[in-house]
């Protein structure tokens, strides 16, 4: 199987992180992630960047991880790999932007995990999505267990862990995994792009703020600092006073 790189693209404020592989069929080997974690981490270093959009070329999203990699894995080199991809998971999760996973087909395993990760998920209507490392015996070693829980809850994560079952993303949408399911592709393309605009009115430091707070659960302080110099909250507070829109300093 070639190997999955991924493409930077980006159309102003909002930046495209996109895999691809010559096969077509887009999986996370250990290379891809280091890859990942080098681009996540570049886009977090971006004042620019309102919204970061997670996407795929060709079959799927991403067909989970490298199986035929992990196939030769001891105890240690799985906890390596399982290290590897929570790393680069948890920086996607601690963006300051908004981040998008944008579901052109198939996310399963860790490319479910991954878009776990993400703030929002929008996927083509037919797309499937599930967890089915326990059809191989395995586990989601990518922090992928909490996330999905966290997100749908106890009952409904343990019957998608427990089975190894894949719902179309139409489905996944009633149960609060899927935040939209679009009919196509360029159906997909376009509403991410009107999603993220969603986004634009925000101050950037208050967004970053907000994210923050809702991993550590310290809203007080995530409070005070919008009222630190130069911050956010003194421009947002000022522009509605003087009834204008905020000119925010990134």
């Amino acid at each position: 199987m070639s190997e999955t790189k991924i493409k930077t693209s980006s159309a102003g404020p909002i930046t495209t992180l996109t895999f691809t592989a010559e096969s077509g069929v887009n999986v996370l080997s250990s290379a891809t992630l280091h890859h990942l974690d080098e681009a996540v981490r570049r886009v977090g270093q971006d004042a620019g960047v309102r919204v970061c959009v997670f996407t795929g070329e060709g079959k799927v999203f991403l067909a989970g991880a490298d199986i035929k990699e992990m196939s030769v894995f001891d105890a240690e080199a799985a906890r390596r790999h399982g290290q590897l991809g929570a790393d680069a998971f948890d920086a996607i999760a601690a963006l300051p932007c908004v981040t998008v996973a944008a579901l052109n087909g198939a996310a399963m395993g860790g490319g479910l995990e991954l878009a776990l990760a993400c703030d929002f998920r929008l996927a083509v209507r037919t797309a499937r999505v599930g967890l089915p490392e326990v059809t191989l015996g395995l586990i989601p070693g990518w922090k992928g267990l909490h996330r999905l829980t966290a997100l749908v809850g106890p009952a409904k994560a343990r019957r998608l862990i427990f089975s190894g079952e894949g719902i179309k993303a139409e489905d996944a949408a009633t149960l609060g995994l899927v935040d939209e399911a679009v009919n196509s592709v360029e159906d997909l393309q376009h509403r991410v792009e009107a999603f993220a605009r969603l986004f634009f009115a925000a101050g950037p430091q208050a967004v970053a703020s907000a994210k923050r707070a809702l991993r550590d659960g310290d809203d007080l302080t995530a409070f005070a600092e919008c009222f630190l110099d130069h911050a956010d909250g003194h421009e947002g507070m000022k522009a509605f006073i003087e009834k204008r829109k905020p000119r925010w300093a990134t």
